[in-house]
């Protein structure tokens, strides 16, 4: 099916499967690269999945849309190096909130040209917000 043949339902639906399963992978991550800590790990994932927007915005070409964005990136660096010596809580801040920022873009298309991008990258927050949560709580160290 063409993408313009799409449903509307196949423009959520799809994306959010995919970032269910990269969501997983996102959680594995530091399994994949054991000689950071897991702080490390996520922190870098924060700042990668947040940094994806500023491409958006280029493409977008808005002057305001680019310096919103990497506004957006810079805030959520600053949440992203903290996390990496301070609570782990701040990581699942930083996924939740970048969830949030994505089901907000998905709703309004600040950023044009995403479509599917906001909520495959609200799943894949939102996944592993939830497992870094669980891992919280069951005791495992981040740093």
């Amino acid at each position: 099916m063409a993408l313009t043949e799409q449903k509307p339902a196949d423009l959520v639906v799809r994306p959010v499967a995919w970032g269910l399963v990269v969501g997983m992978l996102n959680v594995a991550a530091p399994v994949a690269i054991w000689w950071l800590d897991l702080a490390t790990v996520h922190a870098l994932a924060i700042t990668l999945i947040a940094a994806v927007y500023v491409g958006f915005a280029v493409a977008d070409g808005r002057p305001k849309v680019i310096a919103v964005e990497t506004a957006v990136v810079l805030l959520f660096l600053l949440i992203a190096a903290t996390a990496v010596t301070g609570s782990a809580w701040l990581l699942v801040i930083g996924y939740f909130g970048h969830g949030c920022k994505d089901l907000w873009q998905h709703r309004t298309q600040f950023v044009t040209g995403t479509r599917w991008w906001p909520p495959f990258c609200a799943a894949v927050d939102g996944v592993v917000a939830g497992s870094i949560t669980v891992l919280i709580l069951t005791g495992v160290q981040f740093h």
